[in-house]
């Protein structure tokens, strides 16, 4: 709300002034002042009610409460002794007396009622009062609280500039009318332009219409000799249209002519085409009839067939599970011979190995018993030897 009227170069304590939410109480005194005139106004809410709220007092009798009731009810009677003494002439000091405790009353009601903001509040909205003087005498009082607020929180300078703001508005309005007042020249002249230009047109219309209505009567004598001219065509064209007729019917009758002629060629073929259909049609019922003494014979033959084929399908099925038990049993028997093949080649390595092993021995015991021999003969000559030399 602010950025909008800086930006427009309007000063602030003028904006301060044209937005009220900008004025806020900056002082004690101020604040005072303010809740002052903000009792004042709800006292003058409450005193407008509390006729409406006496006349209905049995409706808001709870509401209230026992002690402002009580003094409702005290209120109107003092109210109905003033008037009695207004209407009835009477001592003068008494009606001021009578004035000054409908005064005390009226303090005391209004003392209550502020002692208790939530009761106003919800009678403010409860009760409906019709449009009375009272209500204008708030509104101004209201203005003249935001007034009073103004004034307060508005400094000299603030008022300054917005003396000089006011001025700067007056000059602008000023211009503003000058630019006004030179459009408004301009306008007059266009709207007379434009007036001219439409009486100028109104009278090209006119002329247009004085020539249509010369061309109408020119038109009238054109159709005249039109219509003549069209006659004598039509009667030009009548009798072409008859000569045309008479060759039509000589064309239709060489052509009807014609037409008997081929009717009677195509009847002649015609039977000679249904000799040849019957024919053909006495072949094609003696082919049928062979055709369907064919199929008996091969559905029979085919019947046969199929119950001999019904048969040896049983019998191979049959067949098929015996091949597959002794399908079954030959490779348990193929099992059995490859493991006692297994086991017999493992018995012939077993005993190859063992007859390896027999020959490694007796090879090495027959060097050992060579070799004992050998070292016996070889101690024996040894002796011998010795025993020549002695």
């Amino acid at each position: 709300g602010m950025a909008t009227p800086r930006k427009a170069g309007i000063p602030l304590g003028v904006m301060k002034v044209l937005d009220p939410r900008q004025l806020k109480p900056d002082s004690t005194e101020t604040e005072r002042i303010l809740t002052v005139l903000d009792e004042t106004i709800v006292k003058l809410e409450i005193t407008r009610l509390i006729p409406r709220i006496i006349g209905s007092l049995d409706r808001y009798a709870r509401m209230l409460g026992p002690e402002i009731t009580s003094s409702l009810l005290e209120h109107q009677k003092l109210a109905m002794e003033i008037q009695h003494l207004l209407t009835s002439p009477g001592d003068a000091k008494s009606l001021r007396a009578a004035e000054q405790r409908l005064k005390c009353s009226l303090r005391n009601i209004l003392r209550l009622f502020l002692a208790n903001p939530l009761l106003y509040h919800g009678l403010k909205f409860e009760v409906r009062v019709r449009e009375s003087p009272a209500d204008a005498f708030i509104k101004a009082f209201m203005e003249f609280r935001d007034f009073t607020l103004e004034r307060l929180l508005t400094t000299p300078d603030e008022e300054r500039e917005m003396i000089q703001f006011m001025k700067d508005i007056s000059l602008l309005v000023e211009k503003n009318t000058e630019i006004i007042s030179a459009l408004q020249g301009e306008l007059e002249g266009v709207i007379q332009t434009r007036d001219e230009e439409v009486s100028r047109k109104d009278k090209t219309i006119e002329n247009l219409k004085t020539t249509m209505e010369d061309l109408a009567k020119n038109c009238k004598a054109d159709i005249r000799l039109i219509m003549k001219e069209g006659e004598k065509q039509k009667k030009e064209e009548e009798e072409a249209s008859q000569e045309r007729c008479a060759r039509m019917k000589q064309d239709i009758q060489r052509l009807g002519t014609q037409f008997n002629a081929l009717v009677l060629e195509h009847r002649a073929s015609e039977l000679v085409l249904r000799k040849e259909k019957c024919k053909a049609e006495k072949e094609i019922q003696i082919w049928v009839q062979k055709y369907d003494t064919d199929m008996t014979e091969k559905q029979t033959t085919y019947d046969e067939l199929q119950t001999v084929y019904n048969e040896e399908k049983e019998q191979l099925s049959l067949l098929m599970e015996k091949h597959a038990m002794l399908l079954q049993e030959y490779t348990e028997i193929e099992e059995e011979r490859r493991m006692l093949k297994e086991k017999e080649e493992e018995a012939a390595r077993e005993e190859a190995r063992r007859n390896k092993a027999a020959t490694c021995i007796q090879a090495f015991w027959k060097g050992y018993l060579v070799r004992s021999i050998y070292k016996s003969i070889l101690k024996k000559g040894k002796g011998k030897g010795k025993g020549k030399g002695k």
